[in-house]
């Protein structure tokens, strides 16, 4: 008897390649592969191929093609972004106390400002004028934190601080879990400087770019042969970056029916766990404040970890980032900026949901949890 297909909701770690990402790719590595830096007609196939990507994914970002330096991922893009600025200006640098932790740890080893933030887990203006220092050269706020699905007020923030700063400061923008649902070209256009990586959005994992605005100084992390216009050197991942740009163009085509389609079975998801399990919450409950693919749900009476195990043993993929040691239970530092309770946070799961989610899997991730809620609550009680 075949075993139940498994039940993916975990697509803000990474989601499934999609075909025309997977085609992209393969065509590319079938080929006559030339390196984009050399000046034989097969180097300068790669060349156009590359050009061809990079004037497709600034247009799909609202940006020039000089303006993108491709990376090997979100979080090389996120150290570039705040090391590079940093060693270029030599000005001070903040972030939120809610950043992924590619922009957190490089920020904390500048030692750098970390700003408070809401309930909800967003920044806000009032905060950022009474708390960002005047001199700060280098500002990091993520457009949708990519733990508990929640969107900055992105706008009103970055105008927060030009006040702060008389203008002096830049501000970057850690994108990587936006780019599957928003439309960047407005959301990030008064942004400096942009992360996102490709296999958030169906592309292949190590590759992204970092976008850098006109007259943003920047000092490369990477010494070498002087790709990426002296700011990235490394021979280019031309098949990564082809397969990015595919993924990118079908995303931007379907964006507003997936984010529809997935908001729909999302409520329905956390609709039903609502109805059949008591004690359980929403992280920010305000759906409207988060990205559609985000469920981050607390359950009370329960270990994240042991219900994690019994989730995958029941063909569910999800994710935590609370652990327990030693008896003690550690919250996510998101979870802890946000003020959520331990004894509330030690339950705290990530369903994230995509565009290959259906109603079976809804259907069928919901009994699944229910019966493993129920056999650890259980077990607690007879212990």
């Amino acid at each position: 008897m075949t075993a139940p297909a498994p039940i993916y909701l975990d697509h803000a770690a990474t989601t499934p390649m999609g075909d025309e990402a997977i085609e992209a790719m393969v065509a590319w590595v079938r080929g006559l592969r030339g390196n984009p830096s050399g000046s034989h007609h097969v180097a300068r196939a790669a060349r156009r191929a590359l050009d061809d990507a990079r004037d497709e994914l600034a247009a799909l970002l609202g940006c020039g093609p000089g303006d993108l330096v491709f990376t090997a991922g979100g979080t090389e893009a996120d150290n570039l972004a705040v090391r590079g600025v940093a060693a270029a200006t030599g000005a001070a640098v903040a972030a939120s106390a809610v950043e992924h932790h590619a922009v957190l740890e490089p920020v904390q080893r500048l030692g750098g400002t970390i700003l408070p933030v809401d309930r909800d887990g967003r920044v806000t203006p009032e905060r950022i004028e009474a708390e960002l220092p005047a001199d700060a050269g280098l500002v990091s706020i993520m457009t949708v934190n990519n733990e508990v699905g929640v969107i900055s007020d992105l706008t009103a923030v970055i105008e927060a601080v030009r006040r702060r700063t008389d203008g002096r400061a830049f501000v970057h923008t850690d994108a990587v879990a936006a780019f599957p649902w928003l439309d960047l070209r407005t959301i990030a256009a008064p942004a400096d400087l942009l992360s996102i990586s490709a296999h958030k959005f169906g592309g292949p994992q190590g590759v992204g770019l970092l976008v850098v605005r006109p007259g943003v100084p920047l000092r490369p992390l990477l010494l070498g042969g002087g790709q990426e216009r002296d700011r990235r050197s490394g021979t280019q991942n031309v098949a990564g970056i082809l397969a990015m740009a595919a993924a990118a163009r079908r995303l931007a085509g379907e964006r507003e029916a997936t984010n529809r389609w997935v908001a729909a079975r999302r409520d329905r998801f956390v609709d039903a766990l609502l109805a059949r399990l008591e004690d359980v919450h929403e992280t920010v409950a305000d759906r409207t404040l988060r990205v559609p693919g985000n469920a981050h749900l607390c359950f009370g009476g329960v270990v994240s970890e042991e219900l994690l195990f019994l989730l995958d043993a029941g063909g569910v993929c999800a994710s935590a980032a609370s652990s327990c040691a030693s008896g003690a239970i550690q919250l996510s530092h998101v979870l802890a900026a946000m003020g959520v309770a331990p004894e509330l946070g030690a339950g705290a799961v990530r369903f994230t949901l995509g565009r290959t989610t259906t109603d079976d899997d809804v259907d069928r991730a919901v009994d699944v949890i229910v019966d493993a809620v129920g056999r650890l609550r259980r077990a607690r009680k007879v212990a």
